[in-house]
């Protein structure tokens, strides 16, 4: 019987492997390529990273090419490979502004392409390096400059949709971030991107609503894309209220003592997290950015205990603004007070992540302060010396006074021998 049973076992188990294996070697037959190309429509605010997978391929493709191009048709093809060698980029290392070549990676047949910009949009194809095409997408980079802000509290609606003949103008929302904030009044947004709706659009475009593409889409003739360039995104922000989650690793006693204080406090419990100093000149300009923040997360910023809220200093609120924070959540000073300076906390995803004490001097270099934390540092650190010196020193003596007053060690010392009769 135990024979009957491992034999059962096995053979199970050996189903079971064979049938994983099956699975895997046959993920892209799912989707067989078609054999018309194409042109899945995608649309993205500046600045996104976003991801382009290559749903289908043949199985005797192990590697795939992708080209891109700026219009259809078009005579230039620019060849997106890593064929040569070079390093993949990582999102931290990504600045604005560089070229798209030094924005992208291919990772398991699928194109990442980090902070992307306006002129990134056009049609990406995943091939092989013959050319064969086998997926494609129509990307439609929008510009965050004249994004419009709704402010939900305050009564704002967003655009109504835009009517000329046949064609219909309007704003596609994301879902809602998570709130910025935790145990505070917070906030939460939504990015909305501007897409149009017209009869007779070219059929190689895949449309998830019938005859709707994004306003930048190759699909859109020329007269209509002018037509909806002056329908900028918006961004919808509502306020929100959520408790925030501590640390598994706090005693229940002194979660119950951070209860009670934040109950009398005009501030909740909040974590600690590390803060970043930074000296600015008196009436320099000063741009800090959020640790791994991008613009589809929910960022907020406090100076100190005060929040700043974007009903108050999101961009383009006011024309006058001196302190304001940008579509893209970095937080800007135009030109520095002295009654700027403080600690400026950084939120992402509803979690305090990070902190900036921010010191003004007037003028001349840099003096040494000690709201300085390195300052602070070598002062204390020169203090607990010269204490653990003192402190050695005034133990050696005590030793060697009661050594002689008990007269159980010899005095080497001539001071401490006793005197001759």
């Amino acid at each position: 019987m135990s024979l009957v049973h491992a034999t059962v076992f096995l053979w199970a188990w050996g189903s079971f492997l064979a049938f994983e294996i099956v699975e895997k070697e046959n993920v892209f037959q799912k989707t067989p390529c078609p054999a018309f190309l194409m042109f899945d429509n995608a649309a993205y605010l500046a600045d996104m990273t976003f991801e382009l997978p290559c749903h289908c391929k043949p199985e005797e493709v192990s590697a795939v090419v992708w080209f891109y191009q700026k219009h259809p048709g078009s005579s230039h093809t620019t060849v997106l490979t890593d064929f040569d060698g070079r390093v993949l980029p990582e999102a931290a290392q990504v600045r604005v502004g560089r070229d798209m070549l030094a924005r992208f990676s291919i990772r398991m047949f699928s194109l990442l392409v980090f902070r992307a910009q306006p002129e990134d949009s056009g049609l990406y194809f995943c091939g092989t390096r013959k050319g064969d095409y086998f997926y494609a997408y129509d990307v439609d980079v929008q510009s965050g400059e004249g994004m419009v802000a709704t402010f939900q509290d305050e009564g704002q609606e967003p655009f109504a949709d835009e009517r000329h003949g046949n064609l219909r103008i309007f704003t596609t929302f994301w879902d809602w971030t998570p709130c910025d904030r935790c145990g505070v009044r917070g906030e939460q947004w939504r990015i909305g991107l501007c897409y149009l709706q017209s009869p007779g659009l070219s059929p190689r475009y895949r449309k998830t609503l019938p005859d709707v593409v994004s306003c930048g889409s190759r699909a859109v003739p020329r007269r209509l894309r002018t037509q909806a360039s002056g329908h900028t995104p918006e961004l919808l922000v509502r306020s929100c209220l959520v408790p925030c989650e501590r640390s598994k690793s706090v005693q229940e006693g002194l979660l119950a003592i951070f209860s009670y204080v934040a109950k009398v406090g005009s501030r909740p419990w909040v974590p600690r997290v590390p803060v970043q100093f930074h000296q600015q000149r008196l009436g320099h300009g000063l741009i800090i950015s959020c640790p791994r923040a991008r613009p589809e997360h929910a960022v907020a910023w406090d100076k100190g205990s005060q929040p700043l809220y974007r009903t108050q200093y999101l961009k383009g609120v006011n024309r006058s603004m001196r302190v304001f924070i940008d579509h893209g959540h970095q937080l800007h000073i135009r030109f520095t007070r002295l009654s700027d300076h403080g600690v400026y906390y950084c939120w992402r995803q509803g979690k305090r992540v990070a902190g900036f004490r921010l010191g003004v001097v007037s003028r001349g270099p840099y003096p040494a302060s000690l709201s300085d934390p390195e300052t602070r540092s070598v002062v204390v650190l020169t203090l607990l010396g010269y204490l653990l010196l003192t402190a050695f020193f005034v133990t050696a003596h005590l030793c060697r006074c009661c050594c002689y007053l008990s007269r159980c060690c010899p005095s080497s010392a001539p001071w401490l021998s006793p005197p001759q009769p």
